[in-house]
């Protein structure tokens, strides 16, 4: 029986690096680095990683356009399946937990009838979480959305609508089913 055993996140981080190349980013290309025993990924333009955030191997972020933001705290956690679709930004605080299979997006398609679909463009509203935040697996957050700081997102919510501190919200749409204390 192993009591203890030694892991070289070096070569953790590199097998992790080397299935995102072969599944690529989203939109994005992806670059690497190797600096000492530990891997440092270069991110593209207009996406910022805090330190000890860990993503997992299938996360996909697809950046629209040259001007999309997304910026991510530090020590946080995405989970596999996450797809985070940015048009103009989306920013996650310190300390957030996204489990697997969550859909964020910061815009949406004004579909009107007799018009050509790529003549209509697309809304934008910036999507905000705050620090301290839990979202459960499979959620959606669409454009426009405020989650605030302590928030719990019950798994399978749509979020439509702001989200205030230390409430836990679930349901399509989400509305909240109590206060945090």
């Amino acid at each position: 029986m192993q009591i203890g055993r030694i892991v070289d996140f070096g070569r953790i981080a590199t097998a992790r690096l080397r299935a995102w190349l072969l599944r690529g980013l989203g939109c994005s290309g992806l670059h690497k680095g190797l600096v000492g025993a530990g891997v440092r990924v270069d991110y593209p333009h207009g996406v910022s990683i805090g330190s000890r955030t860990q993503l997992e191997s299938d996360v996909w972020l697809k950046l629209v356009d040259s001007k999309a933001r997304l910026e991510v705290g530090q020590y946080g956690f995405i989970g596999r399946g996450v797809e985070i679709d940015v048009s103009k930004q989306v920013s996650i605080g310190d300390h957030v937990l996204i489990a697997p299979g969550v859909f964020i997006t910061d815009h949406t398609h004004n579909i009107k009838s007799g018009i050509l679909i790529d003549a209509q463009g697309c809304a934008s509203a910036p999507v905000c979480i705050a620090d301290d935040v839990w979202v459960g697996a499979r959620v959606v957050i669409l454009p426009g959305v405020n989650i605030g700081r302590g928030a719990v997102i019950g798994a399978g919510a749509v979020v439509t609508r702001d989200v205030a501190e230390n409430s836990v919200v679930a349901g399509v749409p989400a509305r909240v089913l109590r206060k945090r204390v």
